[in-house]
């Protein structure tokens, strides 16, 4: 894991965030995710700066695609957002998650 993936692990794991259990480096279909809720249906996915190329970025795109056509959705965060304001990323998921309720 990334430096910001350890934090946001840090913060995720133990069913912390109102009580859903996540899971890291989770395997969906011939991808693997950052960190996954099974309850949501949610992956929530950390870009750092390996992702800033176009090509990076269309792959990352088709993936993503690939695993809503899936039924996952998805939140993303860029590894700087992390180490600058790790509680405002807490409060944005705690508040999707508050927004959209398991299906």
């Amino acid at each position: 894991m990334t430096p910001g993936e350890t934090k946001l692990w840090h913060r995720l794991k133990g069913k912390q965030l109102l009580g859903y259990d996540f899971d890291r480096q989770r395997p969906i279909d011939q991808f693997i995710v950052d960190f996954y809720c099974k309850q949501l249906m949610l992956a929530i996915e950390i870009d750092g700066s390996s992702h800033d190329s176009a090509a990076a970025q269309a792959k990352d795109q088709e993936r993503q695609a690939r695993l809503e056509s899936l039924g996952v959705r998805f939140l993303r965060f860029q590894e700087a957002d992390i180490h600058q304001n790790l509680e405002g990323v807490v409060v944005a998921i705690a508040a999707w998650i508050t927004a959209h309720p398991p299906q």
